[in-house]
């Protein structure tokens, strides 16, 4: 990657299928399980609807990149998925090289689909395989199995250039040397990214009833902190190191979309809960979504749109937003850049106390990064710089 990037990081649009076959005890995302079958062609309808009102919003922008993500991506039928990036087509520019994402389950129906996804304008999958052996499969509430799960990924590889999936560590009752051993084989059948996430207990999650019932034991801090250490020394040793503190790749094949969400671009957030970040003449704004789908769905029909907060944001908070996904970077951060958000430069001395303490250090072109010992503690290194 360069040392020294544009302020202009991108232009994205990110696109929430709020629909999954069922809920997965871990997560807290915005996703609802229907048992009815959902009117696509009533979504497509709103989607562009609403692809129209933040285009009328944020005009002119080139799209860089497009993440239909969710929910559950892969439970619409390509032609739906199609439909959307027409609209998105319909209502700017995009560009020639644009990356198209589309989350996918890998079960044995959904990988079926791939192709078609490809025939859409699909150019880039990410798989959310979670974990490569039936038992955790089971404990982690997934409907596929481990066979299932590397089928599908075969099938993403025969159909895709570029293609990632997702596994999920720490575990109960994970080992450091399992965890390896787990890492090495998806690191053989991953072609250039993967990315590997920490559990952690949400809030309001099946995870947090049965932790505090005593029913579930997830690795203390230090088992947790071993666990992160042979992710990134395994990663590093077989040639896809991290750029982010849970995504890691072969170089040239980072996830772009991602990328503009850390470098602090601007992206539209369309769909039931999504989120955005869009420049305009009245200054950066952020906007959220309604988000039960079946509400959002009526207030883009009645309304033209299911945008239901629009902040403004002043310049500290866009000074800590940008600290708050940069830093997650191996790049680090351009301190120019946050002085021109935020209207202020960094501490130099909060810089140098976190750097005395290997937290934090600078890089030979003035970026400041954190250190492998500092993304453990990345959200305090955060909130002491942007005191």
């Amino acid at each position: 990657m360069t040392a020294q990037l544009p302020f202009d990081a991108g232009f994205g649009v990110y696109i929430h299928w709020p629909f999954c076959a069922s809920k997965c005890p871990y997560c807290d995302f915005n996703s609802h399980v229907r048992h009815a079958p959902v009117d696509e062609a009533r979504y497509v309808a709103a989607f562009a609807r609403e692809i129209a009102h933040q285009a009328a919003l944020a005009p002119g922008r080139t799209v860089s990149t497009i993440f239909l993500g969710g929910g559950t991506p892969s439970l619409m039928q390509p032609a739906t998925v199609g439909a959307i990036l027409d609209a998105v087509a319909a209502n700017w520019a995009v560009a020639p090289d644009v990356e198209v994402t589309l989350e996918a389950n890998p079960t044995s129906v959904e990988a079926t689909r791939l192709r078609g996804y490809r025939a859409a304008g699909v150019n880039r999958v990410s798989l959310g395989v979670q974990a490569m052996n039936n038992r955790d499969l089971v404990a982690l509430g997934r409907l596929h199995s481990a066979e299932e799960a590397m089928a599908a990924v075969e099938v993403a590889a025969g159909v895709f250039d570029r293609y990632s999936f997702d596994l999920i560590y720490a575990r109960p009752d994970q080992t450091p040397a399992a965890w390896a051993a787990e890492l090495k084989d998806a690191i053989g059948r991953a072609a250039e990214h993967l990315s590997l996430y920490q559990l952690t207990i949400e809030p309001g999650t099946m995870f947090e009833r049965l932790r505090d019932a005593g029913k579930l034991v997830v690795p203390d801090a230090d088992a947790a902190r071993a666990l992160y250490e042979t992710t990134r020394e395994v990663c590093e040793q077989h040639g896809l190191p991290a750029y982010e503190i849970s995504n890691h790749a072969r170089p040239g094949a980072e996830c772009r979309h991602n990328l503009v969400y850390w470098r602090y671009g601007e992206y539209a957030g369309v769909g039931p809960g999504a989120h955005g970040r869009l420049g305009t003449a009245s200054g950066r704004l952020a906007l959220s979504t309604e988000l039960v789908p079946e509400s959002w769905l009526a207030r883009v029909e009645s309304e033209g749109h299911g945008v239901t907060e629009v902040e403004r944001l002043s310049a500290e908070a866009q000074g800590d937003e940008f600290l708050l996904m940069g830093l997650r970077l191996v790049e680090g951060v351009d301190p120019a850049r946050y002085a021109a958000l935020a209207g202020r430069g960094l501490d130099p001395r909060r810089v140098e106390d976190l750097a005395r303490d290997n937290l934090v250090e600078r890089t030979p072109e003035g970026r400041i990064r954190v250190t492998p010992e500092g993304f453990p503690v990345l959200d305090a290194i955060v909130a002491d710089l942007a005191a």
